[in-house]
This record gives structure tokens, sequence and C-alpha cells, in this order.
């Protein structure tokens, strides 16, 4: 299985935008990390082991091996679909980690171009199983950053609050493809039609926060950058407080950004992240992970207020 699939994972740094090979350690080696842990989940059937080889990461760039991990689990089931190996993986070893996980089954999908709704469906998560949409925007935008960046091209198909999360994962590519320079990254989004903004600049709250590339100094003044879209920024950083918080390897990086973005303490911030997925409806019209981001934008103005 292992020799069949994992030529179709091989990532190098010349895959990546100029920006992200410059100078920019920190993303490319997060891009190795999720490498790395792809190719270890297609070439090791049994779960509890994965687990433990993941483990041997630092601690701090768990989150990455288990995304990478959800890219590889995400290959099998969709290579052999009697499988639901991401599923019982999520389930039962990594519940902590099922947001990089789905994040990282949708960078799967996207590789050999896949639309991911059946496999959503095989998730049976009515809440987070959107989230690997966030990770085909991810992939599409760092792997196709001409196209999808700067000459802004939608994919066919994708609209409403699909292309939303969509775009929160292209956001998070941006950030990535800018070499996490703010202003840089800022004129790129700004360059993308209004009503694409906002769920943009959630993308770059979340990379910011969770991943960094920049010194918190720089990323207080994405709010600034972002203007009438800070409260999107902080949505995705609380996003990244929660998922930091939840397995327990939150980085002192992770404590200024959240803070800097939210105007609270980021274990404040996490537990008010968990608080908004209280009586989420997941049967009306809006999508309960819509709702539950919607909830997370009052963030820039204090928990606390």
């Amino acid at each position: 299985m292992a020799s069949l699939l994992t030529p179709l994972y091989q990532v190098t740094p010349r895959d990546l935008p100029a920006a992200t090979q410059a100078d920019q350690q920190r993303l490319t080696h997060v891009v190795q990390v999720v490498t790395e842990c792809c190719h270890l989940a297609l070439r090791t059937p049994n779960l509890t082991m994965l687990c433990r080889k993941l483990d041997r990461y630092p601690e701090e760039l768990l989150g990455f091996a288990y995304e990478g991990a959800g890219v590889g689990l995400a290959a099998i089931d969709t290579a052999f679909p009697w499988y639901s190996r991401t599923r019982q993986f999520t389930n039962e070893y990594a519940t902590d980690y099922k947001y990089a996980i789905y994040l990282g089954a949708g960078m799967g999908l996207a590789r050999v171009r896949r639309r991911p709704d059946r496999f959503i469906r095989r998730l049976r998560d009515d809440v987070f199983g959107w989230v690997v949409w966030d990770g085909v925007g991810f992939h599409q935008g760092l792997f196709g950053y001409r196209r999808h960046v700067q000459e802004r091209h939608v994919p066919v198909g994708i609209g409403g609050f699909t292309l939303s999360v969509f775009d929160h994962g292209l956001g998070r590519a941006i950030w990535f493809g800018t070499g996490a320079d703010v202003a840089t990254a800022a004129a790129t989004i700004n360059a993308f039609p209004q009503p694409r903004r906002g769920d943009l600049w959630a993308g770059i709250g979340l990379a910011s926060s969770y991943t960094g590339g920049a010194d918190p100094a720089e990323i207080a003044t994405l709010l600034g950058y972002a203007g009438a879209y800070a409260d999107r920024v902080a949505e995705g950083a609380a996003v990244a407080a929660k998922n930091r918080h939840d397995p327990a390897n939150a980085s002192s990086h992770n404590h200024s950004a959240v803070e800097a973005l939210c105007g609270a303490d980021t274990t404040i911030v996490s537990q008010y992240a968990n608080q908004a997925l209280n009586e989420l409806p997941t049967d009306g019209p809006e999508p309960a992970y819509g709702i539950w981001r919607s909830r997370l934008r009052h963030l820039n103005r204090g928990v606390a207020a």
C-alpha cells in the first residue's frame, strides 16, 4: 500500500511558493513534518503504533504530525473506500487532534483531485466535518499559488459556505505563501473580491497564531491591517487556541499571538471556544460549524467584556 501511494505525496521545498522558501525555516519545517507523518501513516497499518510514532515528535509539533497522519489516512480511505481509517483513528486514538487530522485529510484528497463530499459524510461528524474543506483550500493555495491566490481562481462547483471554509484554508496558504510577511499578506487579501476577504483573514488568524513564522509584535499588527475584518482574525486565533490547548501543546508563541489578537489569555480563549460549541443546532439551514465560527468573532473585544 505504502509503495503505491507514497509517490503521490512527495513534497520538497521547491514545490512551495518562493517566499515560503526564502528565510522561512519555520514554515518549511512544518511542511516537512506534515509530509513525513503522511508517509508514516501510509507505512504503519497498526493505529496504536502510528500514535506512538507520531508522539515521538516534539510536543509543539504534534499538531502538524497528526495533520500529516490525516493526509495519509485519507489517502488510504480514498484508494480503498471500504476502509474508514480516518474516522477510526480520530474517534478512538486522537480525539484532541481531530481538527488537525481533518485539515490533513482535506490536503490528502486535494492531492489526488477528489472532492471531499463523500469522504465527509463517512466521517459522520455534523460539526467539524466541514474542516476537510479548509484542508482542501490550504493545499490548493500552497501548491497552486499562482492559480488560486494570485489569479484568485474559484474551483468549479464550490460556492456558499463551502467556499467560505475553502477560503479559511486559502488564507492559511497566503500566510505561508507570503513568508508570514504581514504587509504582503494583507495586500494579497485586498486583491480578492470583497466577499471573500473575511474568510481569508480568518485563515490568517489561525495560521499566524497556531504556526507562527513572525514575531509577536508583527502578528499584533494584523488587526490594524485587517481593519473591518479584525473580528475574523480573532476568530481564527480562537480556533488556534482551542486546538493548542485541547491536546495541551501550546507554546509561548501561541500564548502571545492569541492574547494580542483576541484581547484575552489563550487559556480563557480556548475555554470560550469550547463553550461556544454548546447547544449547536445540527439540523438547521446554517451549518453548525458556521454557527460556531460566528460565535468566535467577538474575541478581539476581549472575552471578559
